[in-house]
């Protein structure tokens, strides 16, 4: 695929937040709008194409950990706010950031990872489970070993032990289940796909009126050869 073909010639270990979710949608994974800016009027025309409320974000393959960084800038609500929002990350010292990525602002309590790790044994394998901070800290995950049938990606969704999450939700909708299933089995299809993907980390992946939606996405990229 191109954007692994470039990033590959170019010596990337990983694409940038931007190439991973373009990669992803490939596949069908529904991702943010959103759209990368070098200066801060196309960052202003962007969230206007967008629409505000937006999110800015450093940008780049080296800047995989925007967080610890400090180099998200979050609810941002008019012009001002966005070119201010354009000039603190750009004149960051954590960092050298040459470009922003400007995304729409997805709302939504409940936060979910998907991801793909690669086992000597069994090769590629799907991870799913509750996403944000509790990822970590609770380890609430399930592992299946791709290609994943639909009855697989289904299966995952009970085998977490928060699986009360994808129900009704603080007035909320249920979650899509079949849109989640959905992106499951895409996830496993791009590790079967492509073996130069070695990692994938969508986290996290937002529930917006009942729809998963990738908020932030990584792709880690290893020594394959398809």
């Amino acid at each position: 695929m191109k954007i692994i073909e470039e990033a590959k010639k170019r010596g990337a270990k990983t694409l940038s937040e931007h190439e991973s979710k373009l990669l992803l949608s490939e596949f069908g994974v529904p991702c943010t709008q959103e759209k990368t800016a070098t200066t801060a009027d196309a960052a202003v025309a962007a969230a206007a194409a967008i629409g505000y409320p937006v999110v800015l974000k450093g940008s780049g393959e080296e800047l995989a950990h925007k967080t610890e960084l400090d180099l998200i800038a979050l609810n941002l609500r008019d012009e001002k706010e966005v070119r201010e929002a354009f000039k603190k990350l750009t004149s960051s010292k954590q960092a050298n950031v040459k470009e922003v990525l400007v995304q729409q602002m997805v709302k939504g309590d409940r936060e979910l990872v998907v991801g793909l790790t690669r086992d000597a044994q069994f090769g590629p394998c799907v991870m799913f489970g509750l996403g944000g901070i509790f990822t970590e800290v609770l380890e609430d995950v399930a592992f299946r070993v791709a290609p994943l049938t639909r009855w697989d990606a289904m299966d995952m969704m009970e085998d977490i032990r928060a699986k009360k999450i994808l129900g009704e939700f603080r007035g909320q909708p249920p979650v899509d289940r079949e849109v989640l299933a959905d992106i499951l089995i895409a996830v496993g299809d791009i590790g079967m796909k492509f073996d130069d993907v070695a990692e994938i980390d969508i986290n996290p992946l937002k529930i917006m009126n009942g729809k998963p939606v990738a908020v932030d996405a990584l792709v880690v990229l290893g020594n394959g050869s398809k």
